[in-house]
């Protein structure tokens, strides 16, 4: 796996874990509006990551969660490789 992709697949796992530590701190300070809008501006950052991925490596995610043609992710690389 080339260094571009595992650098960007480690930005996308640290985005993730990000937002879910805020999902769980909003959950108890929901009131917390700088939390909130933390989460929000992770969340446009991650999606921007993953269509980046996804636009040069193929899908991440399956079951209609990633855009891509039927079978598509047969012929490439899995995410784990």
């Amino acid at each position: 796996m080339d260094r571009g992709r595992c650098e960007l697949q480690t930005r996308i796992y640290e985005t993730q874990f990000i937002l879910v530590e805020l999902n769980l701190y909003l959950d108890t300070h929901p009131e917390d509006e700088n939390a909130r809008a933390d989460y929000c501006a992770y969340s446009k950052a991650l999606r921007e990551l993953m269509d980046t991925y996804e636009s040069k490596y193929g899908p991440l995610m399956n079951f209609g969660h990633s855009p891509a043609a039927v079978g598509s992710w047969v012929c490439s690389e899995w995410p784990w490789e």
